[in-house]
């Protein structure tokens, strides 16, 4: 479906003011909640690490860092959805306090955010999309999605991105989330002059990143930090990657959220991982993004019951999906 509807085609304007209305109270939960499940987790950690033989410690750190891992997710998609202004009623909650509370801790910024990821949304699936090298050349065969994977666990897609980040921060690359950033001339800047962009730029997330450290200390488990850049540089890239893969990978060039994007059906598990913050309610999302997230499931089914879309396929239906000779 080429042709790109009005949402006043697909809902009646009562519809649509009930469904875009926000709420402090819930954005704050959604932060909260977020933030709650990082402390249990740490706390867990914390407080059976000397009951667990070698093999126990290594499980559970596994675990805690795929949990903390969706988590990072979460808080992106909670920076994502304030860069809508869909989080929080109030414009100061979506552009201040999230910025602090979510985007700082994971090296991102809702003001450099927000315009870029506007731009996803006015050129999704065109080659002018900046989110386009996330999920272009699929579908692909299964050794090379394998070996993506692979990389995204070991740690290589990670300190990739974070070399990345640091060239951003340096400003020697144009700021993007995704994997083929333009570079930037560096022309006749000096060292000094690129120390100071670094400073500046990257000032945010080591205040952020130095605070939690702080509060380990104070703790008295100051190695208990190393989890969250290590669950940042491992699990966090597979996370997105499979995100990114089911919100438009192997769709079709459109000017329509029916047809150029998908969304996914998400159990418990997808839920902590991979989909969190009603993330896999990717069409909804398209087609009115001022709709927060609490209120997207609702949409879908709105949606589903006027035949606009069809029941949602589940992850590992869409990674089969996209594998060739499927």
């Amino acid at each position: 479906m080429n042709t790109k509807l009005s949402v006043t085609e697909l809902f009646s304007r009562e519809e649509i003011k009930e469904l875009t209305t926000t709420s402090d109270l819930h954005g704050a939960w959604s932060i909260a909640s977020t933030w709650a499940v990082i402390v249990m987790t740490f706390g867990t950690v914390a407080y059976s690490w000397e009951y667990l033989p070698i093999w126990g410690k290594f499980l559970m750190c596994a675990v805690a860092l795929a949990i903390l891992a969706g988590r990072q997710l979460a808080m992106a998609i909670l920076m994502h959805d304030a860069s809508h202004h869909s989080l929080f009623k109030t414009k100061w909650l979506n552009t201040h306090l999230t910025d602090w509370l979510c985007a700082r801790p994971i090296w991102n910024e809702v003001s450099k955010y927000r315009p870029y990821h506007l731009k996803h949304h006015a050129k999704t699936s065109q080659p002018d999309d900046p989110d386009l090298g996330l999920v272009k050349n699929f579908p692909i065969t299964q050794s090379s999605l394998f070996r993506k994977f692979f990389r995204d666990l070991n740690g290589q897609s990670g300190l990739k991105f974070l070399a990345g980040r640091v060239l951003m921060d340096l400003e020697l690359l144009e700021w993007s989330v995704s994997n083929d950033p333009k570079p930037i001339p560096r022309g006749d800047r000096s060292k000094v002059d690129l120390a100071k962009n670094l400073l500046k730029n990257s000032s945010g997330m080591l205040l952020a990143n130095a605070t939690i450290f702080s509060v380990f200390w104070a703790s008295g488990h100051p190695k208990l930090y190393l989890l969250w850049p290590l669950a940042y540089i491992t699990p966090f890239p597979l996370f997105i990657r499979i995100r990114a893969m089911a919100e438009h990978a192997g769709l079709e060039t459109s000017y329509s959220a029916l047809s150029n994007t998908r969304t996914t059906r998400a159990g418990y598990l997808a839920r902590a991982f991979v989909a969190p913050i009603h993330v896999n309610y990717h069409i909804e999302h398209h087609l009115m993004a001022a709709v927060p997230h609490q209120k997207l499931a609702k949409m879908h089914q709105m949606l589903r019951e006027r035949q606009y879309v069809d029941a949602p396929p589940s992850y590992l239906d869409v990674i089969r999906s996209l594998l060739k000779n499927n």
